[in-house]
């Protein structure tokens, strides 16, 4: 009988996430896709799977060598993981970030509306 292993789990022992809640997290906020399906924490994966874990701005792509269910050393991940996430999106990791508001003078008050339209158009053409 193959073995068995919930995705939450391999993604916790495989240090995708730092917490199997938080794996468990990714999977109810629908953030994990498993051979193009949408999976639950309690998703059963094989090897050979293709996997899917947006976060963002980045949707990485891994693929299952082997099956694992407890945590180990990071050196030790690359015999159970191979990270197939395109150069694109490892790009996205060195755009710069844009503050959710703008730097303002102390004291300036709220922008006005050219201001804020301006600050608009700056965001959307990053």
């Amino acid at each position: 009988m193959e073995k068995q292993v919930r995705i939450d789990k391999w993604l916790w022992a495989v240090r995708i996430f730092k917490t199997r809640s938080l794996a468990a997290e990714a999977c109810k906020k629908r953030r994990i896709i498993v051979n193009g399906v949408i999976a639950k924490s309690s998703k059963v994966i094989k090897k050979d799977d293709v996997i899917l874990v947006t976060k963002t701005p980045v949707t990485y792509k891994y693929l299952v060598k082997e099956l694992i269910e407890k945590r180990i050393s990071a050196k030790l991940v690359t015999n159970y993981i191979e990270n197939q996430t395109t150069e694109i999106e490892l790009e996205k990791l060195s755009r710069p970030k844009l503050p959710n508001f703008a730097n303002r003078e102390r004291g300036s008050g709220r922008p006005t509306k050219k201001e804020r339209r301006t600050l608009d158009r700056l965001k959307t053409n990053l």
